[in-house]
């Protein structure tokens, strides 16, 4: 859902803070779904990742992103030309695995712009816990995002390709549930059985665009 426009540029200092009050507190693992849960729970699902409210969310998402990462870069004009976005698993320890799995998807396939963690002066966090929504990417209302990472839904869909695709907003890709289980922003549209974690070449030619000239845009502005 999220439609990638010209971001506005300001100075966001050097990554987003450290600790996000808005964000769901971490909780305990949930227990396995029933049948009927699991049904009631997807069109849950389905039903805020169709939302306005959601496609406005991402759309803060990345503009904070960007606006961290051009911050930064201004802050050292003389860092390495490649952009590098960096985040923190640090409220989400039950996905360091997927969460690094879908990094690394993300740095195999695009040139323009790599993940890489860091625990201090990150662009974006990521948080683990239970929400009726699910799984998405938004902000604090403060300049500050991050990426949700719901138990229950990481359960019933593939938890890599649910981080690949979260993690995809990031980069600045919208929502398509439309697409094919091949389209990795088709997002749960596909069903629970399609458990494909990667973009596919127009995914990766459209990150490597707008990381290519968006940044250029947003550190020449304001």
């Amino acid at each position: 859902m999220l439609r990638p426009r010209t971001v506005l540029a300001s100075a966001v200092g050097l990554g987003l803070a450290a600790a996000l009050g808005a964000v769901p507190a971490t909780a305990a693992a949930a227990p396995a779904p029933q049948a009927g849960q699991a049904t009631t729970a997807t069109a849950s699902y389905t039903a805020y990742e169709r939302s306005k409210e959601n496609a406005a969310a991402n759309r803060a998402f990345f503009q904070a992103v960007m606006k961290s990462v051009a911050a930064r870069r201004a802050a050292h004009p003389s860092a390495a030309a490649s952009v590098t976005v960096y985040y923190s698993t640090r409220n989400a320890p039950s996905f360091r695995t997927q969460i690094a799995r879908s990094a690394q998807i993300w740095n195999s396939s695009v040139a323009n712009v790599k993940l890489a963690e860091s625990s201090s002066g990150y662009d974006f966090a990521y948080y683990e816990g239970n929400d009726s929504r699910g799984s998405y990417a938004s902000t604090d209302g403060h300049g500050s995002g991050y990426v949700f990472l719901d138990y229950r839904q990481n359960q019933q869909y593939n938890s890599t390709r649910v981080t690949a695709h979260e993690t995809g907003h990031v980069l600045g890709l919208p929502d398509h549930y439309s697409g094919p289980c091949s389209e990795l922003m088709s997002g749960g549209g596909p069903g629970t059985s399609c458990t494909n974690a990667y973009p596919n070449a127009t995914e990766r030619s459209r990150v490597d665009q707008l990381w290519r000239y968006g940044l250029a845009a947003t550190a020449t502005k304001g």
